[in-house]
């Protein structure tokens, strides 16, 4: 495929047999070591055993997700020992990409040709620019809100969602039949030779919830920006776009996230935050006064932010404003956010108090061991550090947004 043949933007890679998780980034290596869920060949380390220059050929077309899938190798192990079978390569990555991929160059460029007229699906919430160093110009994009009943999405979401096996650990496949998911999806809208096109950026899969007695609760299952475009702000400002378009819905309780990565905490910390340090009850002469129920009411009811995060939110905007150089300012923070880190610790503190009598002298033992001040002093200090670390990170991505 020369570049005169093909016009239009690919997504694609080459896998080897020696290490076939580099290809999906570190997050899939950091899963073939934990083990969270099956590999897709079963191995440890996800190395695809019995071929000589084994490749695997992956490609999608930037806007339909039209797909190209070949194998190519050298040598495989039977052809020199007998009884000795290599792993189903070809087999295991079909059960993952939906029906309808090309095995054939040609076949797969003449299908290019319908890309022109991929248009995004569903409703437009969001058009915002990134400017791109390299090109030394503006780049489009559009964040739309899709559900399963549009024409030909279903068929799209079904090779859209293959990237989360390349991509995500933990990753699975979800029930679009089930019509209380929401999707929101990313755009890149570009020209090329005169013709707008349009390029996948990323996707967000929304469970809602029922909450009695007449609420819902939407939850944010699956994330994912292409590698292509990470790094450039479209995780922020897909997530901002979807809690603006929940915070119009009066159904909405609020917004949570099923079971949140690290990166997504930090995400959402800045989104949030982005969002809260305009609201009158967070402005900056009521920051020193504590957290308030005004703030945990107001997060809710203007933007559906639960308490737990309207406190984290209230923490990282009251740092912004405290000189902690002042012995006084930075003591009065630091018993503040410690207050909260040492609430569970002190919870168990009293059931373990109500346990006593119940507890054989061994199991009494163990517990008292695990209530030693000392300890739970050092530990503390140590979260304290560690939460006040990821605060500053956000300080910092809000001074340059």
């Amino acid at each position: 495929m020369d570049e005169n043949t093909l016009k239009l933007k690919l997504i694609g890679c080459t896998l080897t047999s020696s290490s076939l998780y580099h290809f999906k980034s570190k997050v899939l290596e950091y899963r073939a070591n934990k083990c969270h869920r099956p590999y897709i060949f079963g191995a440890r380390y996800e190395v695809a055993f019995g071929y000589k220059g084994l490749q695997i050929q992956l490609y999608y077309s930037a806007g339909n997700l039209i797909t190209l899938f070949k194998v190519k190798y050298s040598a495989r192990v039977t052809e020199n020992f007998d009884c000795v079978e290599p792993d189903d390569v070809e087999g295991k990555i079909r059960e993952i990409i939906p029906a309808g991929f090309s095995c054939s160059t040609d076949d797969f460029i003449s299908l290019l040709e319908k890309e022109a007229n991929f248009k995004p699906f569903g409703t437009l919430l969001h058009t915002y620019n990134v400017h791109n160093v390299e090109a030394g110009e503006d780049f489009t994009y559009q964040i739309h809100k899709v559900d399963v009943s549009c024409p030909g999405f279903r068929d799209y979401h079904e090779r859209l969602q293959t990237f989360l096996m390349w991509f995500v650990e933990t990753a699975s496949f979800i029930d679009v039949d089930d019509d209380r998911w929401d999707f929101f999806l990313v755009f890149e809208k570009y020209n090329n030779d005169g013709e707008t096109l349009f390029a996948t950026v990323g996707y967000m899969t929304v469970y809602n919830y029922y909450v009695y007695p007449d609420k819902t609760r939407p939850r944010v299952s699956q994330m994912l920006i292409l590698p292509p475009f990470q790094g450039e702000g479209h995780g922020a400002q897909l997530l901002e776009a979807v809690h603006r378009f929940y915070c119009n819905l009066p159904k909405v309780q609020d917004i949570t996230a099923e079971d949140p990565s690290e990166n997504y905490v930090k995400l959402r910390d800045y989104v949030l935050v982005k969002l809260c340090q305009t609201l009158p009850s967070f402005s900056t002469d009521k920051l020193p006064l504590s957290f308030s129920d005004d703030m945990a009411t107001e997060a809710r009811e203007k933007l559906k932010i639960n308490k737990k995060h309207a406190r984290r939110v209230y923490e990282i905007l009251r740092l912004r404003v405290t000189d902690m150089s002042v012995e006084t300012k930075a003591r009065d923070y630091r018993l503040e956010v410690k207050k909260r880190l040492f609430a569970p610790t002190k919870k168990n503190q009293r059931e373990l108090t109500k346990m006593m009598k119940c507890l054989r002298p061994e199991e009494l033992a163990s517990h008292i061991s695990q209530m030693d001040t000392a300890l739970q002093q050092e530990e503390l200090e140590k979260s304290y550090q560690e939460v006040l670390a990821e605060y500053r990170r956000v300080i910092e991505r809000l001074a340059q947004a």
